[in-house]
């Protein structure tokens, strides 16, 4: 089946492999992604942080080429190449000249389908991921944000890190990485993506001639829902100057209905330098030199966080002020201007991150995951107007009550105590 946005084509190939393009014509560049349609989530506890494991596994070589090869051969057609983990999804992608597309998709198709998993390879990068462990473990905002996490979806795949623990990570053997490779990387798993001055049919092609030898196979994967554990956890870490906060509550899933008032929500709240947190804690109290709030929605759930840095004595004082913010977004309308301008921002925002090929890219493969079908601009942005005042109060009484607020705190506490009265809102 080929369906017609904007130049949007897609076409599901006969073994269940999805494939998406997006012609830009006015540019000279391409992206191109493989995206799984599983990720981290979908680990049980023994083998935690096994999918980021094979994403790093699988540039260590392949039946046809060396990790040197690989290398030389992207930089030689000038490409910029890499790949990442998420909870629901891994993706390998390389951007290039138009001319090159070909190139590419032969080099990633051959990273994702043929990897050997060398024995040695797997001992030496067992290291390196320990390491990368280590520096997050030295980053505080990254690391009370895993806390949080932790304890948020607490006992669920969803709650565990991305990158696996030093006790697990220390157990991947060889045979451990194959088996999940080939349980994960089935057809109906996987979305080819692309976008950039490129032909969908010669595309097809392309993609066809790499995958069409793979064998359809069930994906057993979809974890279940997780339950959220509202808790205040405080952690102990005496050599850091400032104190880490995250305070989150649960919000909607990723496809929801009333997604678009909660885009406008976060923007009203934390997005930026005009954002009520940052105007309030940050410019008239001076409490903090970060603050920010973030939506993060999954398949099945989700968490809207705000997140700030202050000093052990201002500690108190955010918590209370963040809990005030959320309590005036449940009390009073928002007021026309400020709806407004926070409107124009996410637009502004969205049309800016919808300018790069890869970009594009990204959000083709998304949309086909989590939607089934494709949004342009425009249809955006209408539904961006369409959110009124009401529905933002709707939403804030819906979020923000006093039992569903989570709380971390990484940093010199001694003497702390943060109870669920001060979180009344």
């Amino acid at each position: 089946m080929v369906k017609e946005v904007r130049n949007i084509r897609r076409q599901v190939l006969p073994h269940g492999l999805t494939v998406i393009t997006e012609q830009m014509q006015h540019i000279r560049s391409a992206s191109i992604g493989i995206w799984l349609e599983t990720g981290s989530r979908d680990e049980d506890s023994e083998s935690n942080g096994i999918s980021h494991f094979i994403e790093h596994m699988v540039f260590k070589g392949t039946k046809h080429r060396t990790a040197e090869e690989i290398a030389r051969q992207v930089d030689s057609i000038g490409g910029n190449m890499d790949a990442f983990t998420a909870k629901e999804c891994i993706c390998f992608n390389v951007k290039v000249l138009d001319e090159h597309v070909p190139v590419a998709l032969d080099i990633l198709a051959d990273l994702v389908l043929h990897p050997i998993f060398d024995a040695e390879d797997i001992t030496r990068e067992r290291g390196v991921i320990l390491e990368e462990i280590k520096m997050d473990e030295d980053n505080p905002d990254y690391l009370v944000h895993e806390i949080f996490t932790q304890h948020f979806w607490k006992d669920h795949p969803l709650g565990k890190p991305i990158l696996g623990t030093k006790e697990t990570v220390k157990r991947f053997e060889r045979q451990t990485v194959f088996d999940t490779y080939a349980h994960r990387f089935a057809p109906g798993n996987i979305i080819v993506s692309a976008a950039g001055n490129l032909d969908h049919d010669k595309f097809v092609d392309l993609v066809t001639k790499h995958f069409e030898h793979m064998k359809p196979r069930e994906n057993g994967f979809h974890s279940a829902q997780p339950k959220i554990v509202s808790r205040i956890i405080l952690r102990n870490k005496k050599a850091l100057e400032q104190v880490q906060l995250c305070l989150g509550v649960p919000c909607h899933p990723i496809a929801h209905e009333q997604r678009h008032a909660g885009y406008v929500l976060n923007t009203l709240l934390g997005g930026g330098m005009s954002s009520r947190l940052f105007q309030n804690i940050r410019e008239r109290q001076g409490l903090a030199y970060s603050i920010y709030s973030d939506l993060n929605p999954y398949r099945d759930t989700g968490c809207l966080a705000v997140y700030a840095g202050t000093s052990r004595a201002s500690t108190a004082k955010v918590v209370q002020s963040v809990v005030e913010e959320f309590r005036k977004l449940k009390q009073e309308t928002v007021s026309d201007e400020e709806l407004r301008r926070s409107k124009d921002q996410l637009k502004g925002s969205l049309m800016l991150s919808l300018e790069s090929s890869t970009a594009r890219m990204s959000n083709l493969a998304r949309q086909e995951m989590y939607f089934e079908r494709f949004y342009d601009l425009d249809e955006l942005i209408e539904k961006i107007e369409a959110v009124t005042a009401a529905d933002l109060q709707n939403l804030a009484n819906e979020f923000f009550q006093t039992e569903k607020v989570a709380v971390a705190a990484l940093g010199n506490l001694t003497g702390l105590k943060i109870s669920r009265d001060q979180l009344a809102c």
